[in-house]
């Protein structure tokens, strides 16, 4: 354990997106999901602020192929906002794929906060919506609460946990993402081109063993 990263009243833990639909048997499974769960447990026994994520769509959300005639899932379009990747139909509100997963120590976090909710526009990040402009607000509620310090975990690295460590960082956070507390789908090198922007930007990689005894 790294006893400067030991986690500290002023440091905020970010889990993101720990849903059925992105673990085994879900519409959007990343591969080996669902072992995270012990070790993000622990994580969150060892902060005093929390905060879980969870994807919300509408049915037919315009990140979804089957609102595209024609289009298939992992098919990119052009978006209002700019490129856009078309999903599997996944976490539509209300259904059990966008449940939290089983056993996540939901009661401890402070804030359970629902992204993708616009029917127009995808959310990867915490932070901010797709479109780059819209806020989740997240960013001046930790700031109100003293955070200085963020750590992301959860599913998947690639994505969402890169989008919102990204976007914590830009947001003047020192910003942490814990690696082997996440998976990736890591499709045609996308791991690799988040983790270059993650460095590139001042997110650091760490490994759980730095905050945890």
């Amino acid at each position: 354990m790294d006893d400067a990263l030991a986690a500290r009243d002023e440091d905020a833990l970010i889990v993101v997106d720990v849903q059925n639909d992105f673990v085994r048997g879900g519409a959007l499974a990343v591969p080996d999901g669902e072992a995270i769960l012990p070790l993000v447990n622990r994580l969150i026994g060892a902060f005093a602020q929390v905060v879980v994520t969870q994807d919300w769509h509408p049915p037919g959300h315009a990140s979804f192929a089957s609102s595209h005639p024609g289009a298939k899932p992992f098919d990119m379009i052009a978006a209002p906002y700019g490129s856009q990747v078309l999903w599997p139909d996944h976490c539509v509100q209300g259904a059990p794929g966008a449940a939290l997963v089983a056993g996540l120590a939901v009661d401890s976090a402070f804030l359970v906060l629902r992204k993708g909710i616009h029917a127009a526009v995808d959310s990867y990040s915490a932070f901010l919506e797709a479109d780059r402009k819209t806020t989740t607000g997240l960013g001046a509620l930790l700031s109100a609460r003293g955070v200085d310090r963020v750590f992301v975990c959860g599913l998947a690295t690639d994505f969402c946990v890169a989008f919102t460590a990204l976007d914590a960082r830009i947001a003047g956070f020192e910003t942490f993402v814990v690696e082997d507390a996440c998976r990736a789908i890591d499709a045609n090198g996308s791991l690799a081109a988040a983790r270059t922007r993650m460095d590139a930007t001042g997110v650091r990689r760490i490994a759980s063993a730095a905050l945890l005894p």
